[in-house]
């Protein structure tokens, strides 16, 4: 039997699906993440779940759709019940540590008092982390601290640091100080290890770090997807919204793509002393790794920033998998894949079973070459904008709804796009035609079927905690039963 393989799960905050070189970005350069897809596979099609962090986030650590995780926006709690990839990897025989930030709640049913410190940030560490290396979330003090050490001034709070890195050097920018403590950290481990290295950048605000700021010319930026004329009513106000509204002026526009870019590619340098750590280590070839994001990044496209709404750019994001001990090396997989299928994919390399509680699918099938013929046929995300709504409205009556009508589901598939929202409305999208998300879809038969597969989605995928069991003859058994021989077998 093989030794248990070292796990290295890598997320970039708001990291557009589209910026990566190696598939075909016309600007962005990231020379460590093509390495890694041409010794992986790479996911051409791979979708969060859910924005902004907080429910993004939920979905990839726990497997789960956000209409069961219920994680609703930054600051919704974490249900306890609910299993996470640290807690198996905990159960899998390691001792999960974490880099960055995991942007979870707690539950507050398990807080010591209404005065536990916890409850006063949606910034706490994830269940089942064992160590903690934080230097996000609060004040970034860890990250604070050392640039003092540095010889820099002492800067009020994180966000006035990460404002003025483009007046530093590289090498001291917050993703080079956690990808220094990671490295640290793998040099002094003696067996198996489980992290997961939670990078920023090229999360906002839009400021690259040291040359990366003036690595992409403004004037060579290519410009975002124009809004449509007459943008749907959410689509309108969510143009006026302050921080979502991106900039009138189109040079103020190219100077934040540019930045950005720049961000994604200094995040990528970062990586790439990670891979060369690891090399040093001797332990490259026995490290899983995935990179991915937790949302994607308007841009500018459809007069946005940020992430919010249905369109495809805060959605579809990078994956890069690379397991030394199989794969197809530079394997390019079109079918659709999304942040649920991280977790079960990590419990298969990790020998155990997917937890029964997971929406999604290991990916291990299409690692290896294989699209299995009842492979999903579309990508599904949500968005929940009820934090917005209750600022502005009276809050509702117990019997009152109207907070449950703040959000929509999307369903896309490869020609077609289909977004349901909780009012009843919905909107179809004619992608064939027009893939930037601009021209109606109006075929009534068209839409018919796309919103009855969205339903059949929702029926299939509905909290399952108890549905599989039964009480009976004195005990709990599993509905329907096994047949014999089937106990021990994996999917």
């Amino acid at each position: 039997m093989s030794a248990p393989l070292n796990i290295l799960l890598i997320t970039l905050d708001q990291w557009r699906g589209d910026c990566l070189s190696c598939a075909g970005h016309p600007i962005v350069k990231t020379p460590n993440l093509d390495r890694l897809a041409a010794q992986g596979v790479r996911f051409a099609r791979h979708y969060s779940q859910a924005a902004p962090c907080g429910p993004g986030r939920a979905s990839l650590y726990t497997g789960l759709y956000a209409m069961n995780h219920r994680v609703v926006a930054n600051g919704s709690p974490l249900d306890h019940r609910f299993d996470t990839i640290a807690m198996a990897a905990a159960r899998a025989g390691y001792r999960p540590a974490l880099f960055g930030y995991t942007d979870q709640a707690i539950d507050p049913r398990e807080a010591a008092g209404p005065d536990d410190p916890r409850l006063s940030t949606y910034e706490e560490v994830l269940p089942g982390f064992a160590d903690a290396h934080m230097a996000v979330g609060g004040r970034f003090d860890a990250w604070l601290d050392w640039l003092v050490e540095r010889g820099h001034r002492r800067f009020p709070d994180g966000f006035s640091a990460l404002v003025s890195e483009p007046e530093r050097p590289v090498e001291h920018s917050l993703s080079a100080y956690l990808a220094g403590v990671l490295i640290e950290w793998i040099g002094r481990q003696d067996g198996p290890w489980f992290a997961h290295l939670s990078q920023l950048r090229p999360h906002p605000p839009y400021a690259a770090a040291g040359a990366f700021a003036n690595l992409y010319p403004p004037e060579g930026v290519p410009p975002p997807i124009a809004p449509v004329a007459e943008p749907a009513r959410l689509h309108e106000a969510l143009m006026r919204a302050p921080g979502l509204a991106a900039p009138g002026d189109p040079a103020a526009m190219a100077f934040l793509k540019s930045q950005y870019f720049g961000m994604v590619s200094e995040a990528d340098h970062q990586l790439g002393r990670v891979w060369a750590a690891l090399e040093a280590a001797g332990v490259w070839e026995r490290t899983l790794i995935v990179v991915t994001s937790d949302h994607g990044e308007q841009l500018g496209d459809h007069g946005l920033i940020q992430k919010a709404g249905w369109f495809e750019e805060s959605y579809h994001v990078g994956c890069l998998v690379r397991d030394p001990r199989r794969g197809r090396h530079g394997l390019v997989v079109e079918a659709f894949t999304e942040a649920v299928d991280v977790f079960p994919t990590l419990a298969w390399a990790m020998g155990l079973d997917v937890p029964a509680q997971c929406d999604g699918v290991s990916l291990g099938f299409l690692l290896d070459g294989e699209t299995p013929g009842w492979w999903r046929r579309a990508a599904h995300w949500e968005f929940d904008w009820r934090g917005q709504a209750i600022a502005r409205e009276p809050p509702p009556e117990v019997w009152d709804r109207r907070l449950e009508t703040r959000n929509l589901a999307v369903l896309r598939t490869a020609d077609a796009a289909y977004v349901q929202f909780g009012d009843g409305l919905g909107l179809g999208f004619d992608l064939a035609s027009d893939p930037t998300w601009r021209t109606a879809l109006t075929d009534p038969a068209a839409l018919l079927d796309l919103a009855q597969a969205q339903l059949a989605w929702r029926a299939r995928h509905a909290d399952r905690t108890l549905s599989g069991m039964l009480t009976e003859r004195g005990g709990v058994g599993r509905w329907p039963p096994l047949p014999p021989g089937w106990e021990d077998r994996r999917p």
